[in-house]
């Protein structure tokens, strides 16, 4: 279904009762990344999956900006009324988790995500001279944005106050010191890496993150 929100159209699903859990894809992704996990996790669950604006069938923009990504996300928890949601984020999804933990400090019960940075450079330099490749070749604006942005201070990161859980696969295009540090930074936070797992290979139609929520939500 549809919602207008800032003036786009974006396109959601809801599926499952109970407790609800929002769960935001990254950048190129859409919500269909979640399907595997989406069916687990609606026998206990509220889940709101969301196409982020120019993702999936949701209505395009011309520059992308993780704060305006964000700001989306906090309109529509805000336009469907949800209370204290948890939240999962994976990759961008997970950046945007991470701003609204900063600045809406009581918008989400829990925070859960997966292969995020919190500064360009917390990507590896390999990937990152392939995303100026592909930014050169397209010019498209969501690449730019990965190279440019974000940039969340360890200042920042301190002032979240809710349990925030944060997932890397083994061979993520994160580096590790990075996830590190962001563990280090938050105060109630924990770091599971995903052995033999690449960037969004437990993710990205895989029921193993979808098994990793409930695990951490039923505790």
């Amino acid at each position: 279904m549809f919602i207008k929100i800032k003036g786009k159209k974006l396109y959601w699903e809801k599926s499952g009762e109970g407790q609800p859990l929002m769960m935001i894809h990254g950048n190129g992704g859409s919500l269909k990344d979640f399907h595997r996990s989406v069916k687990l996790l609606q026998r206990h669950f509220t889940v709101y999956t969301l196409d982020l604006p120019g993702h999936g069938k949701s209505e395009n923009i011309k520059e992308y900006h993780y704060d305006d990504l964000a700001s989306y996300v906090y309109e529509f928890i805000k336009e469907l009324g949800m209370k204290k949601p948890v939240y999962y984020g994976f990759s961008d999804g997970g950046i945007i988790g991470i701003l609204l933990a900063c600045k809406a400090p009581f918008l989400f019960s829990k925070l859960i995500v997966s292969g995020v940075n919190v500064d360009p450079d917390g990507v590896k330099e390999s990937v990152r001279i392939r995303m100026k490749i592909t930014y050169h070749l397209t010019k498209k604006d969501r690449v730019r944005m990965m190279l440019e942005e974000p940039h969340i201070s360890r200042e920042d990161l301190s002032n979240i106050t809710i349990p925030v859980f944060v997932t890397r696969g083994e061979y993520d295009i994160i580096t590790s010191a990075h996830t590190d540090q962001i563990v280090k930074s938050i105060p109630q936070s924990c770091l599971t890496v995903f052995s033999h797992h690449f960037h969004g290979s437990y993710v990205v139609s895989s029921k193993i993150i979808g098994r990793y929520i409930l695990e951490i939500l039923n505790e």
